[in-house]
């Protein structure tokens, strides 16, 4: 191939994807030069939002440079090839149990890495329904019609579930200014084909807990009864890392006769980048062993019970760096550092005279659940001051409605994260106050704008 005079030009002075378009529709015909590739993926990544910025999402988006570099050297490590890589199997387990112990496990237990909290919930889930099935084989009982019970307030993974694995979801509804749920609301629907009921720590609305340990009372009385034995399920992806170190004497753990399984996001609260989260049994005869398979292909016979096969090895070693570089006095540093500037945060929004604080004087998530007041101004809502807020600053604080039957409730939610500090928490204020100034004089954003807005709350 000649090599023309624009050609080493290009090589000198700059880089050929700055006049051509980047490949997006065909396979390219020929290569670019390493740096070449870097900068045109660079280049894309520049348009995105600014993750210091994004208070929607709960997912850690800071690590510190010597959890990086455990990343980043461990990345060919295939978790699952457990002859190859044993020590990272050995310190999955070592996650596993020290989680057991965080969660008051009574003995010897359990449990597994995921790719996240949802993986952790249908491995929850369906471990939930084959004892059921166990059980009603056993008394030589139906197997038709299994249901499972939780709230308007979860994650959508459980409702997709449910439509997965042909469970019948029968959901708890909410009320505006009751947007968790209780055993006044679980017992009406509790049956002996109820394969189980869930419990959320740390709702993804507005961040508090479901009422666990009285759902765990009614249980047990049930029980103790003769009559239903009903396990219970704490979906903790948010709230597993953040109870035990803010809220240490609240019971909604293993410390709860009928919580049986657990599930966590290491990427969440954990503080790992995206890719790891955790399932753990009360006891090992929580796992339904029909779930467990065993293979020898790659070299030794494992037992595994993933929905997912081959993924990285370097999440579960940054988990277990974050364990072992922060222990208890650690995360509880980080997670009352992060409540203290989210009571700022509140404190300041209540301060202003525009806005209403959710449940802030309950046990609660490092954020901010909020609302316009009943008497703001009408020409604008939570929609509008998301999109101002956007628009003007760059900040990404969703807006939306909570689900049925508290659906004509929208709020803002603003989360508080580990690298946000009492600067940016004052600056953000005056920014929200600014976004407000700016619709008192112009009314609403346009439709088109407000569609803009992220919505979802579940990230």
């Amino acid at each position: 191939m000649t090599t023309t005079a624009d050609d080493r030009a290009t090589a000198l002075f700059g880089n050929r994807f700055l006049t051509e378009a980047a490949p997006s529709t065909h396979f390219p015909d020929s290569g670019m030069t390493p740096l070449d590739s870097l900068r045109l993926v660079a280049e894309d990544l520049a348009m995105e939002g600014d993750p210091q910025r994004n208070l929607a999402t709960f997912v850690t988006t800071w690590m510190e440079p010597e959890a990086q570099r455990i990343i980043a050297e461990n990345l060919h490590r295939n978790f699952i090839d457990h002859a190859e890589y044993p020590i990272s199997a050995e310190i999955e387990q070592r996650c596993v149990r020290m989680l057991a112990d965080l969660f008051n496990a009574p003995g010897e237990t359990t449990g597994c890495r995921t790719q996240g909290s949802s993986e952790a919930i249908m491995l929850g889930a369906l471990s939930l329904k084959w004892k059921w099935r166990e059980r009603r084989t056993a008394a030589g009982k139906s197997l038709d019609q299994p249901n499972l019970v939780f709230g308007g307030d979860v994650h959508v993974v459980w409702e997709k579930f449910c439509r997965y694995f042909d469970v019948e979801p029968r959901i708890v509804p909410l009320a505006e200014n009751k947007y968790t749920i209780g055993p006044d609301d679980v017992r009406p629907h509790l049956d002996e084909n109820t394969i189980g009921v869930v419990g959320v720590l740390g709702t993804t609305f507005t961040g508090h807990m479901d009422d666990i340990r009285g759902i765990n009372d009614l249980l047990v009385a049930l029980k103790a009864d003769g009559g239903l034995d009903i396990p219970m399920h704490v979906d903790g992806a948010s709230g597993g890392f953040v109870w035990p170190f803010l809220y240490p004497d609240s019971a909604w753990d293993f410390r709860l006769e009928q919580v049986r399984s657990i599930n966590v996001s290491g990427h969440k609260y954990g503080l790992v980048y995206p890719g790891i989260g955790w399932l753990v049994f009360r006891e090992k005869s929580d796992l339904a062993e029909d779930l467990v398979f065993y293979e020898n292909y790659l070299g030794k016979t494992d037992a595994t019970f993933t929905l997912n096969f081959s993924t990285g090895a370097s999440m579960v070693l940054a988990q277990y760096y974050m364990f072992v570089r922060l222990g208890r006095e650690g995360y509880t540093y980080v997670m009352r550092q992060m409540q203290q500037n989210a009571k700022a945060l509140a404190d300041n929004l209540r301060a202003s005279g525009r806005f209403e604080v959710i449940g802030d004087d309950q046990e609660q998530l490092p954020l901010v659940a909020f609302r316009l007041k009943a008497d703001h101004d009408v020409s604008y809502d939570e929609s509008d001051v998301a999109w101002q807020l956007s628009a003007e600053r760059g900040w990404m604080v969703p807006a939306y409605t909570l689900p049925p039957d508290a659906q004509d409730v929208k709020i803002l939610r603003a989360l508080v994260k580990e690298t946000m500090s009492r600067e940016q928490v004052d600056r953000l204020t005056q920014d929200i106050e600014d976004a407000c100034q700016t619709l008192d004089q112009k009314g609403g954003a346009a439709q088109v704008e407000r569609e803009q807005v992220k919505q979802g709350s579940g990230y």
